[in-house]
């Protein structure tokens, strides 16, 4: 079997998630349309909020922003505080970037940073349309960040790093953006153990959050080598649930969870 390469990832993932963009709304968790029952009544609401958003989160963020994207909530862990500086890797539709712009005020700024054209258009149009002033998408890979040397103080990202054929690149580029003492906090898919080949080379579940998770060891070692400290990664074995109803009958919650990851730069 071809091993898939690099591009042949990046392609796909921005082709699933251009069509997301497009329908306008996703499906649990990373896996789009993935729990919807029959009648497609799961809401993405009620999808967030399974995922730790509150009611609040959910009902105060403009209109389409929430696509029922991620594994998580990094709000809980990033502990944002008013004026800082926030880049949010893989925005998508914005919806962890308008909570941020709330947390940290008119004396903050949030960025956002996504590969998919659809998305970031989406994305600009609700900040627009709802007069926020201190949000800010561009377009780009997380690989290679359109942001300056130690420009912010903290990094979120929901389950977006997985889906990287380069998560050594993007943790360099995290590492070289964020402030002396800024912080990382992301939620993501990890793997427990090592995923069967057939896994690994299937694309849908390269696009749906699985066959690019990472190992947590190795994980570790990459922020380490990359010069992060105070490295915290905490899976979440409740999650299984939940992925094994993103692609029903394939066993992935036997290899994947959910998990939190929190990292400094340190500050000399």
């Amino acid at each position: 079997m071809k091993d898939l390469s690099n591009d042949d990832i990046r392609n796909a993932v921005r082709e699933n998630y251009s069509k997301v963009a497009e329908v306008g709304n996703g499906g649990c968790g990373c896996a789009p349309s993935a729990c919807c029952d029959a009648a497609g009544k799961t809401s993405v609401e009620d999808i967030s909020i399974l995922l730790g958003y509150s009611n609040e989160d959910v009902s105060t963020v403009p209109g389409g922003v929430n696509m029922g994207l991620g594994c998580g909530n990094p709000q809980v862990i990033a502990s944002l505080r008013a004026g800082e500086t926030v880049l949010d890797l893989g925005s998508g539709g914005g919806f962890d970037c308008f909570l941020a712009a709330k947390a940290v005020g008119e004396s903050g700024y949030v960025v956002g940073v996504d590969m998919t054209p659809e998305m970031i258009s989406k994305s600009r149009k609700n900040a627009d349309k709802a007069g926020y002033s201190n949000i800010e998408f561009r377009l780009g890979e997380i690989e290679n960040l359109p942001v300056a040397d130690n420009a912010v103080d903290v990094i979120i990202s929901n389950c977006v790093i997985n889906l990287s054929p380069e998560k050594g690149k993007v943790f360099g580029e995290a590492f070289r953006v964020l402030k002396p003492g800024g912080r990382l906090a992301v939620t993501d898919i990890v793997a427990t153990g090592e995923l069967p080949d057939l896994m690994k080379q299937d694309l849908a579940l390269y696009t749906g959050c699985v066959a690019g998770a990472s190992i947590i060891s190795d994980l570790e070692t990459i922020l380490q080598e990359t010069g992060f400290v105070d490295i915290r990664i905490r899976p979440k074995d409740e999650s299984r649930g939940s992925i094994r109803n993103w692609k029903p009958g394939r066993k992935i919650e036997d290899y994947v969870v959910s998990a939190t990851i929190e990292a400094v730069k340190p500050k000399v």
